[in-house]
């Protein structure tokens, strides 16, 4: 693909000196954003300048946002809603959770589910980084997530002031003190999917050391080439959500990322616990969002189109990444190719920004990995058109 000519890679954390100066108001001592990385994705601005630079502009293939129009009886439902004038209520109106209970029963196979089952959450990223300070946790306490994943598990144990630990086999991890263990499955970034023996396995062991698996199932309506089960498929836990809890959004399968709109599913005991907190703290979504999301649940037509669209734009852009040299690997499930040419992942970022597509590094996601990185294939046909055509020998 040619010599890159992008700007050097940003260091991985940089320095304290080069953080802004510090309020002479800021209480002393720790603050929490003492605990935490750098932003990642900021240190991909110098590349996303690159490749904006492209004379047919840039094809934007390093985040995962949707991209395609809100499916109009949603749209339909939330304009319904618009004259809101109350405070909606963090449990969501009963006509939210019937909704909740009755599509989980469908499409997760979960069993014996009612109102204490399930609670809709302000977008799941929100809930990933708070979930463990919401659960009570603290320093001497773990919390376990797969060795490439989403970076927002670190983040939320590291704003508990927990000790994040990674695993690549989670039954091989020293259950003392280890309180929540995050699982992923279709994994972002790799589309991995766990299968149900799987996923049995690491529920009896959770369940036998006394620790809550939380499963974070947000692309499970996004299987090519895998069918992926819920941690709650009556094959996987047995008929019982105790110790278990699944985190589901609307985001990708609706194109609702600009509502915030997702949802648990799981043990009563946590949700309940997590109900009473999330009250204190008004951690409440929109009553017209709360009616969307009624409406985005209870249709189908609109899961199946748009993943028609994302099958054509996965298998444009697969073929044209893999004539280029690029090999990939999983990416059985969800909204990602997990690809490389062998090489650090930086290098591979700034050849693609020279031709103007600007992909996420793998490093991103862990250690791990460095040597990949991570296409999404939630751009427009034209942007994907563009794609391709620029990937050609």
């Amino acid at each position: 693909m040619g010599a890159a000519s992008s700007p050097q890679p940003v260091s991985p954390r940089a320095s304290l000196r080069d953080r802004p100066p510090v309020s002479p108001h800021r209480p002393s001592g720790e603050s929490l954003r003492d605990r935490l990385p750098d932003f990642p994705w900021d240190r991909l601005e110098p590349y996303k300048a690159t490749a904006a630079a492209h004379p047919d502009g840039i094809v934007d293939l390093s985040v995962g946002t949707p991209v395609d129009p809100v499916p109009a009886l949603v749209q339909q439902a939330l304009t319904a809603a618009a004259d809101s004038p109350g405070y909606p209520t963090v449990w969501g109106t009963p006509a939210l959770r019937d909704a909740l209970t009755g599509w989980a029963a469908d499409r997760l196979g979960a069993q014996g589910l009612d109102h204490t089952h399930v609670l809709p959450v302000v977008g799941s990223k929100e809930l990933v980084a708070w979930l463990p300070t919401q659960l009570g946790l603290g320093p001497g306490d773990k919390v376990g997530y797969p060795r490439l994943a989403y970076p927002t598990y670190e983040v939320g144990a590291r704003l508990a002031g927990a000790e994040p630990v990674v695993y690549d086999d989670p039954c091989d991890l020293d259950p003392r003190g280890l309180k929540l263990l995050w699982l992923n499955s279709p994994s972002n970034p790799t589309g991995r999917v766990l299968g149900a023996d799987e996923l049995r396995r690491t529920v009896a062991w959770a369940r036998e050391h006394g620790v809550l698996v939380v499963s974070d199932e947000c692309y499970l309506e996004l299987g090519w080439e895998a069918d992926p089960v819920s941690v709650l498929h009556p094959d996987v836990c047995g008929g019982s959500t105790d110790g278990l809890v699944a985190v589901h959004s609307l985001s990708k399968r609706s194109n609702l990322a600009g509502y915030r709109s997702a949802f648990l599913v799981g043990d009563p005991a946590v949700l309940g616990d997590l109900l009473q907190i999330r009250k204190h703290g008004g951690m409440m979504i929109a009553a017209p969002v709360q009616a969307a999301t009624v409406a985005a649940l209870g249709d189908t037509a609109h899961v199946d189109e748009q993943r028609a669209r994302y099958a054509r734009r996965r298998a444009a852009l697969r073929g044209a990444f893999e004539a280029a040299g690029f090999r990939i690997e999983h990416s059985e499930a969800s909204l990602y190719l997990w690809a490389t040419r062998d090489e650090p992942c930086w290098d591979t970022v700034a050849a693609l920004a020279d031709r103007g597509i600007l992909v996420a590094p793998g490093e991103f996601y862990g250690t791990a990995g460095e040597r990949f990185v991570r296409i999404a294939f939630t751009a427009t046909d034209e942007r994907v058109d563009a794609a391709v055509r620029r990937l050609a020998p």
